[in-house]
């Protein structure tokens, strides 16, 4: 969605790539060096052939099996997430975050909260966000593709919806994709800050009302 230039080559290199990502998959292969290595090429090709590169991350993960095989029951995607978290957690997102969320308050103004860019980050994140969650999981639990978890009523999946509309280091990231230059830059933070503010305090009233315990009624004594 975010490129004008497509290069074929590139693409069916990618596809390729991503063909011999899911052949290692079905030979139960469960090394992470043969599909790190199909992976940088992947993640190569992608970047040449005008797509936005973190979609190959995202096809690496589906690629990497997830079961545990073998009498050692080893996970390869579950080690890999291991490995990848501390730098992830601690040093990739907070820089990230740190490079990409200034936001200054002295040049906000009711304009700029009415604006339909802001305004439209934030009704996306806040409403769409637990529409199209909510809304999918309630399709996939009356089509009996799943089932609400033990003692979780649909409150409580109506809450962790809302909650879903708190965006940060991904939506900054699509934000900088969809538009270009720093003059868009303030009004995006902005709209993500107002949808995931309310997101937060609409979920967390929610699930603070679900949560609440049953109290038995009482019933008067017989006299």
């Amino acid at each position: 969605f975010y490129t004008a230039d497509l290069s074929v080559l590139s693409l069916v290199l990618a596809g390729l790539a991503l063909a011999a990502l899911v052949l290692l998959n079905r030979l139960r292969v469960t090394r992470l060096a043969p599909y790190m290595l199909v992976g940088l090429l992947l993640w190569v090709f992608v970047l040449k052939s005008g797509v936005h590169a973190t979609l190959a991350g995202v096809a690496i993960g589906f690629a990497i099996p997830l079961r545990a095989r073998g009498a050692a029951g080893h996970s390869p995607l579950r080690h890999l997430e291991h490995m990848l978290h501390p730098w992830v957690a601690f040093a990739v997102l907070p820089l990230f975050a740190f490079a990409n969320a200034g936001l200054p308050l002295g040049e906000l103004s009711l304009g700029a909260l009415v604006d339909p860019l802001p305004a439209g980050i934030a009704l996306g994140l806040f409403l769409g966000k637990q529409l199209g969650v909510f809304g999918a999981c309630a399709l996939a639990v009356r089509l009996g593709l799943a089932r609400l978890p033990e003692r979780t009523s649909w409150a409580m999946l109506y809450g962790m919806a809302v909650l879903t509309g708190i965006g940060f280091t991904m939506s900054l990231f699509i934000g900088s994709l969809a538009f270009d230059g720093p003059a868009h830059a303030n009004a995006i933070r902005l709209g993500i800050l107002l949808g995931s503010l309310a997101s937060a305090a609409l979920g967390y009233g929610v699930l603070r009302r679900a949560s609440r315990p049953i109290r038995p009624a009482t019933v008067p004594s017989g006299r």
